[in-house]
């Protein structure tokens, strides 16, 4: 039974391990800032790591979205606009970013 609590820890210890995060996954050129305010694959087809690094980050967003417009009274619509134009001008050199037309940008 020891090893069995052993094997699992020891497993859900690499998964983590292994687990890209969003600055390793820009930096790779994964993933960017699409022009409506999440985040997006630069290359299809994405690994399910990327793809599910990427929901999870756009869920945190949509909720903090909503969360501003209710208390703005904007929609948001209107906040992913802001937080794009302020994701674009904090994107780090050598980092993807969607221009208006929906075409990956180096920066």
């Amino acid at each position: 039974m020891k090893k069995i609590f052993a094997a699992i820890g020891l497993m859900m210890f690499l998964q983590s391990a292994w687990a890209i995060d969003i600055g390793a996954a820009k930096e790779q050129g994964l993933v960017g800032e699409d022009n409506t305010g999440y985040l997006a694959a630069v290359q299809n087809p994405a690994s399910a790591e990327v793809r599910a690094l990427i929901a999870e980050v756009n869920g945190k967003r949509q909720a903090s979205f909503a969360d501003t417009a209710q208390k703005t009274g904007v929609t948001v619509a209107q906040v992913a606009a802001r937080f794009y134009e302020l994701a674009v001008q904090k994107t780090a050199s050598g980092h993807y970013y969607q221009d208006a037309g929906g075409r990956w940008v180096k920066k």
